[in-house]
C-alpha cells in the first residue's frame, strides 16, 4: 500500500513519525510523499494547547478530501490528539478509519491492516511504557537529525497537559543513545539535536547517569561535530553540566531554555520551581561560563496572575536581559489542568499581549543580529534552495524550523560546516560568505 504521513508539532512527534515510516516500509508499503498518491495517511497529530488542537483537525478535515478526490482509502490518526482523545476521534472525525495513541507507534502495521479489512481500531497502549527502540526513517534532510533521549515529564506544570499526554519521565538507555548516535555518524549526519521533555532529567531514573555523562560519551562519536540541546529545564542547569557545555567544542553554544515568565507570583502558581532571583542568576552564570552563548526561551502571556504591571514586569526582563532568540504563545486554559480552574485575563488580552513580546522581541532580536556584522561565526548547510540552487543553513547560533536561515555565498555542499563572515542579515535570513 502506498503510505504517506503528515507530522505535526514537537521534534519528539517527528521521531515518531520516523519509527512509524520505518516500520512501515519495513513491512513492505510504499512511503509516498505527495497525498494525492497515498492510498493511506498517517496523520501524527499536536495537542498541547487549543491552536494545536485544531490545527490537528483541520489537517485530517483537509486530508479527508483525498478520499473523494483521489486514491486515499485509509485515514489514521495518532500521536497527541489520538491519546487525549481516544474513541472521540472516530466519534467526532467519522473520516478517520483508525487511532493509535503515542504508546503505541509501535502497533502502526498492524492497526493498518486491521483498517484495511474494514475494522475501525483503536489502539491506546501505555504512555508510559519505555521508549521505542525500533528503527527511523529520518526526514529531516542530509545534514542533522533529531536524537530522542527521554520521553514524558514530571515537572507538573499546572497549565501544561504533557504529563497526561506523554506519561512520566523516563530516560533511554545510555548505550541505545550511543548506538544511535554512531548510526546517525555513519550515514553521514554532522549535527544532532538531544531532544526530551526535559533534558536535564536525563538520567535521574538510571543510576551513575546524567546530561553531563551523556554528553562527554556522546562527544567522542566521531563524524558529529556539532550536538545541540532542546529543551533545558532551567532548574537542573548545575555547575557539572554548565562545565561540560562551556567545554566540550562539539556541544553547540546555543541553549533552549524555557522561561515562561518571570514575575514570581506567576511562577508559583504556574508550579515553576525557579524564582525570579534564581533565573536572573542562571542567566548572568551562563553568559559569563559560556562564551559565545546564544539562548532562546519560550514565554506565555496572559497567565493566571498576569495584570498589566506582571506583563510589564516581562517586557522589562526581556529589555535587560536581551535574550537572542525566543517564541511566545497566549495563555491555552486546556480542560483537565490547574491553571485552567484559575483566574486569568481573556483570550484576545492574551493575544494582544503576546503580539507586543513578539514586537520587542523582534527588536532585541533584530538589534543583536546588525552587531553580527563583520564577524566570523561557524555555520552549517542544510540544503540547496531548489529553484534558485543558493545554498541554505544556519550558523551555530540558530536551530532548524525555529530560528533564522543563512543563505550561503560561497563553495558549500549539505552536511558542511564552515566559517562564514556575516555580511548582512534581514528579514529573518543572514547573508554569510565563506572564509
Amino acid at each position: 500500500m502506498k503510505v504517506g504521513m503528515i507530522s505535526l508539532g514537537c521534534p519528539k512527534n517527528q521521531v515518531s513519525a520516523e519509527q512509524m515510516l520505518y516500520l512501515l516500509r519495513e513491512a513492505g508499503h510504499e512511503i509516498v510523499t505527495e497525498e494525492e498518491e497515498a492510498e493511506a495517511i498517517v496523520v501524527n497529530t499536536c495537542a498541547f494547547i487549543e491552536d494545536a488542537k485544531q490545527e490537528a483537525i483541520n489537517t485530517i478535515l483537509e486530508v479527508a478530501r483525498h478520499k473523494e478526490e483521489g486514491s486515499l482509502k485509509l485515514l489514521i490518526v495518532t500521536g497527541c490528539l489520538a491519546q487525549l482523545f481516544k474513541e472521540q476521534v472516530l466519534t467526532e472525525l467519522p473520516e478517520v478509519d483508525a487511532v493509535v495513541g503515542v504508546g503505541s507507534c509501535d502497533e502502526i502495521c498492524e492497526v493498518l491492516n486491521r483498517a484495511e479489512a474494514g475494522e475501525k481500531p483503536v489502539v491506546i497502549g501505555d504512555n508510559s511504557a519505555p521508549v521505542s527502540e525500533c528503527g527511523r526513517l529520518i526526514s529531516t534532510g542530509p545534514a542533522w537529525a533529531y536524537l530522542l533521549i527521554a520521553e514524558g515529564c514530571d515537572n507538573r506544570c499546572s497549565y501544561c497537559l504533557i504529563p497526561s499526554i506523554r506519561g512520566r519521565f523516563r530516560s533511554r538507555a545510555p548505550e541505545d543513545i550511543l548506538a544511535e548516535a554512531d548510526k546517525l555518524a555513519s550515514w553521514g549526519y554532522r549535527e544532532i539535536i538531544l531532544v526530551a521533555q526535559d533534558l536535564t532529567r536525563y538520567g535521574q531514573d538510571i543510576p551513575g547517569w546524567d546530561l553531563a555523562r551523556l554528553l562527554t560519551e556522546l562527544v567522542k562519536i566521531d563524524g558529529i561535530d556539532w550536538i545541540r540541546l532542546h529543551y533545558l529545564y532551567p532548574h537542573e542547569l548545575n555547575d557539572g553540566l554548565i562545565d561540560v557545555i562551556a567545554n566540550e567544542p562539539k556541544i553547540v553554544k546555543y541553549l533552549d531554555i524555557p522561561l515562561q515568565h518571570i514575575n514570581a507570583d506567576i511562577l508559583k502558581k504556574m508550579n515553576r520551581r525557579d524564582t525570579p532571583d534564581e533565573i536572573r542568576a542562571l542567566l548572568k552564570k551562563l553568559r559569563e561560563r559560556i562564551p559565545g552563548l546564544v539562548l532562546r526561551t519560550s514565554l506565555i502571556t496572559g497567565l493566571p496572575g498576569e495584570g498589566e504591571a506582571e506583563f510589564e514586569e516581562l517586557c522589562e526582563f526581556l529589555r535587560e536581559y536581551k535574550i537572542e532568540r525566543a517564541g511566545v504563545f497566549p495563555f491555552s486554559p486546556e480542560e483537565g489542568t490547574p491553571a485552567a480552574r484559575m483566574e486569568h485575563v481573556d483570550n484576545e488580552t492574551a493575544r494582544e499581549r503576546a503580539a507586543l513580546i513578539q514586537e520587542l522581541q523582534a527588536g532585541i532580536m533584530d538589534e543583536w543580529e546588525a552587531s553580527l556584522a563583520g564577524s566570523v561565526v561557524d555555520a552549517i548547510c542544510d540544503y540547496y534552495d531548489p529553484e534558485t540552487g543558493t545554498p541554505i543553513g544556519r550558523a551555530y547560533f540558530d536551530s532548524p524550523g525555529v530560528d533564522d536561515m543563512m543563505e550561503f555565498v560561497g563553495e558549500v555542499s549539505p552536511g558542511d560546516i564552515v566559517k562564514v563572515e556575516i555580511i548582512s542579515a534581514e528579514g529573518g535570513v543572514l547573508k554569510g560568505k565563506v572564509v
